[in-house]
């Protein structure tokens, strides 16, 4: 087993390429992702090539493992639709056999009725390779669609982390109480519900304490002058200092659910 490497620490340029080497990407857009000068097969094998090895046959067969042809291979990215440029994404990243793939808004850039069948694949090829995704996402739906566990993010840091299930049905911090509250909804009379309130602080000058607290409808003085450190609640990691194990924060009002 390979020991662990933390690459925003080690020096030694071995190892990290090492890890390095079980990670691809997927990127947001599909159209800015591909060089549109080159093959389909050399946009797909390239991370193969790149590191010497045995590149014949592979952009056909990982094009048909997509979704698309073998023929595929001899055209340019232009010739082909959002969805399936980024079915190519997703063949180039599957080429050197990785670990771990990060996905960053895979989604975002193409049409709904064809979202669907790309967060499919996802989820097919995830079983076949046995792969792991970092899905970075705003969409709250296909969050909950692909996520075995979710990490919320305020400001850059970590505020609470749990499976999909736990987050979604007991959401233990107030800015994912928000979050889930902040999806389109209407009342018993059809009207919308009022959005969140509240102005997105300046990450580069965050606020002291809980970067949060300007916008939280239950903060208090330790709050605003205590940063609160991640603890443990049940299976549910909380950077909050009023979340409890019976309620998602003390004096909490807000939406627990989409």
């Amino acid at each position: 087993m390979r020991s662990k490497v933390d690459l925003a620490s080690e020096t030694d340029a071995a190892k990290v390429d090492a890890v390095r080497a079980d990670i691809q990407m997927i990127f947001q857009d599909p159209y800015a992702s591909l060089n549109l000068r080159w093959w389909v097969k050399d946009v797909i094998v390239e991370p193969v090539a790149s590191r010497g090895g045995n590149t014949e046959g592979l952009a056909q067969k990982l094009l048909e493992q997509v979704g698309l042809s073998a023929l595929d291979a001899d055209k340019f990215p232009h010739e082909f639709s959002g969805g399936q440029r980024q079915r190519i994404c997703i063949a180039r990243a599957l080429s050197s056999e990785p670990k771990l793939i990060v996905c960053d808004e895979p989604t975002s850039a193409l049409d709904v009725s064809v979202q669907a069948q790309v967060l499919n694949l996802m989820s097919d090829l995830k079983d076949s390779f046995d792969l792991t995704y970092v899905l970075i996402s705003h969409d709250l739906t296909v969050v909950r669609h692909m996520a075995d566990r979710i990490g919320v993010l305020y400001l850059g840091r970590l505020v609470e982390e749990a499976t999909s299930t736990d987050l979604f049905e007991t959401p233990k911090h107030p800015y994912t109480q928000m979050l889930l509250a902040a999806a389109p909804q209407m009342d018993g009379f059809g009207r919308e519900v009022q959005p969140p309130e509240g102005e997105i602080p300046d990450p580069i000058n965050p606020p002291s304490g809980c970067a949060f607290h300007p916008r939280c409808p239950m903060a208090q003085d330790i709050c605003r002058t205590q940063r609160p450190e991640m603890r443990k609640l049940a299976d549910i990691r909380v950077a909050c200092h009023l979340a409890d194990d019976t309620n998602a924060a003390s004096g909490s009002t807000t939406r627990n659910s989409d």
